[in-house]
C-alpha cells in the first residue's frame, strides 16, 4: 500500500470516527422520542451526513464531479453499510444480547459493534465510487 493510499485510508479512519461519533450520540438523543431501531436509523442519516462533508473535505482528492451526484453515489455506498451496521446493532440489542443476559450499556454497546463493521468496505466504496475522478 502506497503512502498516500495509507494516510487516505487513516484520514478516512479518522472522519469515520468523528461521523460514528456524531452517529451514536444523535442515536442516544433520538431514542428518547422514538424506538431504538428508528433511532438507529435516524442517527445513521445524520452520521452520514457528516461523513459526507468530512470526506469531501479531508480525505479524497477533488474528483470534478457535481456535489450531488457525490452525494448520491455516497448515499447508495452507505445504503449497504446502512444494512449492515442496523442488523448487527438490532440483532444484538433485541436478541443477541438479552438472550446472554448482557445488560451493561446493551443498547449502547450493540450500536457501536455495528457501526464498526463497514469501515473497510465503505472506505473503497467512497474511493472508487462516491469519489471517482470525473471521466470526462
Amino acid at each position: 500500500m502506497s503512502r498516500h493510499l495509507r494516510k487516505e485510508f487513516v484520514n478516512f479512519l479518522l472522519v469515520g470516527g468523528v461521523a460514528a461519533l456524531v452517529n451514536f450520540l444523535a442515536r442516544i438523543v433520538i431514542n428518547r422520542f422514538v424506538s431504538f431501531a428508528v433511532a438507529v436509523v435516524l442517527a445513521y442519516v445524520v452520521g452520514m451526513l457528516t461523513a459526507f462533508i468530512l470526506s469531501k473535505l479531508y480525505v479524497f482528492e477533488k474528483s470534478g464531479r457535481h456535489h450531488l451526484h457525490e452525494l448520491r453515489d455516497f448515499t447508495i455506498v452507505n445504503l449497504f453499510a446502512a444494512v449492515q451496521v442496523w442488523a448487527i446493532s438490532v440483532g444484538l440489542a433485541e436478541y443477541v444480547f438479552p438472550a446472554i443476559k448482557f445488560q451493561f450499556y446493551a443498547p449502547e454497546v450493540a450500536h457501536l459493534i455495528g457501526l464498526s463493521i463497514p469501515a473497510v468496505t465503505s472506505y473503497f466504496g467512497h474511493k472508487y465510487f462516491s469519489f471517482r475522478k470525473h471521466s470526462g
